[in-house]
């Protein structure tokens, strides 16, 4: 298996729910390593960039308000397939879906719904390259 790393962001529903420190130590004790952390507010044009692979989608623009509405927590994450078993660990991307097929899931546990789902990750490696480095353009230093 091998190792990567992936980013996550605790999304403004679940900073607000207080659930940061949960959801880091979820990953923690799935044996993943932290490597990068940071607490950060978007601005708008940060959440259109970050965002840019949905800019044609019905949803951006309130993707982007509901981003840049309050803080997050991004973290780079390193483990053994750890793209694919973090998006295991936050479950489906609409939260009432993964109560019923994956009720231990962090989206399950701590999201509202499809938009206020509670966490982002990298789906792919390509993803994660790009989110890291646009999120921790100094990763290298770690």
């Amino acid at each position: 298996m091998a190792v990567e790393r992936t980013l996550v962001i605790v999304k403004p529903d679940a900073f607000e729910k207080g659930a940061v420190g949960k959801i880091i130590d979820r990953f923690i004790q799935e044996g993943f390593q932290l490597k990068a952390l940071k607490m950060f507010k978007f601005t708008t044009e940060q959440a259109e960039g970050f965002y840019y692979v949905h800019k044609d989608r019905p949803f951006f623009q309130e993707l982007v308000e509901f981003m840049t509405s309050g803080p997050v927590v991004a973290m780079v994450l390193e483990g053994e397939n750890a793209i694919k078993r973090v998006r295991e660990i936050i479950g489906p991307t609409d939260s009432e879906e993964a109560r019923r097929v994956a009720p231990n899931s962090i989206r399950a546990l701590f999201g509202t719904d499809k938009g206020k789902n509670a966490v982002h990750a990298s789906d792919s490696p390509e993803s994660a390259k790009y989110e890291i480095s646009y999120i921790f353009s100094q990763l290298e230093q770690f």
